[in-house]
């Protein structure tokens, strides 16, 4: 099972503004630390508000800032907002998927296995994340000069694939 990447963005721009309590944090500056696109931080930004996790500002000077308090904000919450579905077999969107559904028993298991996997990201929430002083260890931690992102590496590929691309050739009159 993998989380999508808008979970994984969702959980660093809670983390990113669980570390700077009363600090508005712009897209622009998230997308810089984690080597994001502001583009896909947006979209992400707009759920967690419409949620209730970030409270949001428009315009200049605008930003984003904890809704509520980091202990009040849990993991599994925070999942269950962010990903799609949690169909861990075929049969669990479509029960005529496989011949066996009727009898099988492996969905139950699946059921439980879930459960607990949602038991123990319950039992978290940002604040045990936080250090003492209230911020967050990784953000100390800075990209060594030159080192590229995924992100940095896939708009140069989209650059590059641009410059090769040759002009058809003009027609004379």
């Amino acid at each position: 099972m993998n989380l999508s990447k808008f979970s994984d963005y969702a959980l660093r721009l809670l983390l990113l503004s669980a570390a700077r309590p009363g600090q508005l944090v712009t897209i622009r500056e998230a997308a810089e630390i984690y080597g994001i696109s502001q583009a896909h931080l947006k979209k992400v930004v707009t759920l967690l508000t419409r949620k209730g996790y970030l409270t949001a500002s428009r315009g200049h000077g605008g930003g984003f800032t904890l809704g509520r308090p980091a202990s009040e904000i849990g993991l599994g919450a925070v999942l269950r907002d962010t990903e799609s579905g949690f169909d861990l077999v075929q049969c669990y969107g479509d029960p005529t998927a496989c011949i066996i559904t009727p009898v099988c028993r492996l969905p139950r298991v699946f059921d439980q296995a879930l459960a607990a996997f949602f038991d123990v990201l319950d039992r978290y929430t940002l604040q045990d994340f936080m250090r003492a002083d209230g911020g967050f260890p990784m953000l100390a931690i800075s990209r060594p000069p030159g080192a590229r992102t995924a992100h940095d590496r896939d708009r140069q590929g989209r650059a590059e694939a641009r410059t090769d691309q040759t002009a058809p050739p003009r027609r004379s009159r």
